[in-house]
C-alpha cells in the first residue's frame, strides 16, 4: 500500500473498503451455499440413494454374470457325466450280453453232453413229426389264408429262418428238459 491508499492513520481507503466487502460477499455466499447444500437433506437422501441403486445395479449385473457362468459350468459338468455313466451302462450292458450268450451255449452243450442217444433219437424223432406237421398246417392254413396275410407270414418265416440256430437249439433244450423231467419223475 503506498501513500494515497492509505491515511495518515492506516485506514484503508474507500475502494479497498468496497472490494474487501464483495470478496467477503462472494465468500460469505459460499458458505451459504455449502451450509445450505449440508442443510438440504432431501438432496443429500436423493444423491445417496441414486449412489446406492448404482451400487446394486452394477453388483446385481455381477451377480448374474458369476450365475450364468456357474450355470453353465454345471450344466456342461452335468453332460459329461451323463454321457460318462451312458457309456459306462452301454459297456455293462454288452459284458452282461456276452455272458449270457456264453452261459446259454454251455448250458446248450452241457445238456446235449448229458442227455442220452436214445433221447437225442426221440429228440430227433419229434423235431421231424413236428416239421412234418408244420409243413401240412402251413399247406393247409396256405391254402385258406387271404394273400395280404401270407405276404406278412412269409416275412415272419424268413427271420425265423435267418435265426434257425438259436430257434432249434432253444426247442431241443426244452425238449430235452421235458423228457428228463418226466423220466425222473417215474424213477421216483
Amino acid at each position: 500500500m503506498n501513500d494515497e491508499s492509505q491515511n495518515k492513520m492506516g485506514t484503508p481507503t474507500p475502494e479497498e473498503l468496497r472490494e474487501q466487502v464483495e470478496r467477503t460477499r462472494d465468500e460469505l455466499g459460499q458458505t451459504v451455499e455449502a451450509l445450505a447444500a449440508k442443510a438440504d437433506i432431501k438432496a443429500q437422501a436423493k444423491g445417496k440413494a441414486e449412489a446406492v441403486k448404482e451400487q446394486a445395479a452394477e453388483k446385481t449385473a455381477a451377480v448374474k454374470a458369476q450365475a450364468a457362468e456357474k450355470t453353465g459350468t454345471v450344466k456342461a459338468q452335468a453332460a459329461e457325466k451323463a454321457a460318462a455313466v451312458k457309456e459306462q451302462a452301454a459297456v455293462k450292458a454288452a459284458s452282461a450280453s456276452g455272458q449270457i450268450r456264453e452261459k446259454t451255449g454251455q448250458a446248450a452243450d452241457l445238456v446235449k453232453d448229458r442227455t442220452p442217444d436214445a433221447v437225442l433219437e426221440k429228440t430227433a424223432q419229434a423235431a421231424a413229426q413236428v416239421r412234418e406237421s408244420a409243413a401240412r398246417a402251413g399247406q393247409y392254413a396256405a391254402d385258406r389264408t387271404p394273400d395280404p396275410l401270407l405276404e406278412k407270414a412269409g416275412r415272419a418265416a424268413t427271420a425265423a429262418r435267418a435265426n434257425r440256430a438259436p430257434l432249434i437249439a432253444g426247442g431241443a433244450l426244452l425238449i430235452a428238459f421235458l423228457l428228463i423231467r418226466r423220466s425222473r419223475g417215474r424213477n421216483r
